[in-house]
């Protein structure tokens, strides 16, 4: 019963780090979709000093930022980038979308 319950662990332990690829992925989607995040921030703060047509077109454009930026974060941790093994400027590409 202990040999069954150990391996259950076992296995349940392999699966979740499986699951996590241990490649720096998941943070360098979220440094990228945090960026995104910012840079909409800045843009809803412009459009509060708007109005009309302009304040609408300024929010829709963060709106798109963020969606952007989560598709990114997305498609980073899809494609299972080694972080580790990135140059700093092969991040700061990643991260901005260059």
């Amino acid at each position: 019963m202990k040999r069954a319950s150990t391996l259950a662990a076992v296995i349940g332990l392999s699966l979740a780090l499986a699951a996590c690829g241990g490649k720096g992925d998941d943070k360098l989607g979220e440094q990228a979709q945090e960026a995104a995040e910012n840079k909409a921030d800045k843009m809803d703060a412009m459009a509060d000093n708007m109005s009309g047509t302009a304040e609408d077109l300024m929010q829709a454009k963060a709106d798109a930022t963020r969606e952007a930026g989560d598709a990114r974060e997305e498609a980073i941790d899809d494609a299972d980038v080694n972080a580790a093994a990135l140059t700093p400027a092969e991040r700061a590409k990643v991260i901005n979308g260059n």
